[in-house]
């Protein structure tokens, strides 16, 4: 079981795509940085949860060849149609990260208090487990943000397991109701101040602070936003540090 202090990853980027699909996925460097935060362990467990896509098989299938011929030794987390391994809390405590794939985090969260992993996930994050994913993958460990779990037009998402005490906002400069959205919801107090990321941007809390803001690519930011006067909202960018 890994020793560090209790971690959380954050981000709007992961694999790589390729050509073809989830079929040519490639690992981007926010998963070296995964296994850095666990402690550089020289055979990384790494366990991949794709419950907000119903646990498709195509994306496990994607992950386990994405890091075949790696260090890294993969395992999955599926619940539908029942849970792929025989003890949910003992698989997820001993691993050194674990991944959670984009998707529907409403349905995701619902899932998973159906099997009490929100109990088991803080749990987890105690005792050291680098928690991380992207998109809802990343809302998830926050109070909420914004969503489109129910549809094509955003609305809040409010219920998340909250380990980190605030919002958070993903795909800030690629989908075009995402900030405007995110803004009124702090400004109205639906949802506390939070931070967001642009496509290929991540958070990295040490506990509940925010403590590295990352990207993998040219231009990608990340932004602190929190209530400001007269119902407004104020957004301050944070400038990254670039991954290899």
């Amino acid at each position: 079981m890994p020793a560090t202090a209790p971690t959380i990853l954050a981000t709007s980027t992961g694999f790589t795509p390729g050509g073809r699909g989830p079929a040519d996925w490639r690992p981007g460097p926010v998963f070296d940085l995964a296994v850095e935060l666990a402690g550089a362990p020289e055979r990384p467990r790494l366990c991949y949860l794709g419950t907000a896509t119903g646990d498709d098989p195509a994306g496990v299938a994607a992950v386990y060849g994405a890091f075949a011929g790696s260090h890294v030794e993969v395992s999955h987390l599926s619940l539908f149609p029942m849970p792929t391994v025989p003890d949910l809390r003992a698989h997820l405590l001993a691993q050194d990260v674990v991944w959670v794939g984009g998707g529907s985090v409403a349905n995701l969260l619902a899932v998973w208090r159906v099997h009490a992993l929100d109990q088991v996930f803080r749990e987890a994050w105690e005792a050291g487990v680098v928690l991380a994913g992207v998109s809802a993958g990343s809302l998830c460990w926050h109070v909420g943000g914004t969503t489109d779990s129910y549809g094509p037009d955003l609305r809040p998402v409010t219920n998340g397991l909250g380990l980190i005490p605030t919002s958070n906002g993903v795909h800030h400069d690629s989908e075009e109701q995402r900030r405007p959205l995110y803004h009124r919801l702090v400004a109205d107090g639906t949802l506390p101040g939070g931070h967001a990321t642009d496509d290929g941007a991540g958070l990295v809390y040490r506990g509940t602070d925010l403590v590295d803001v990352v990207s993998d690519r040219p231009g990608a930011a990340a932004y602190r936003v929190e209530p400001g006067p007269g119902g407004t909202a104020v957004e301050t960018r944070l400038e990254p540090r670039r991954l290899a």
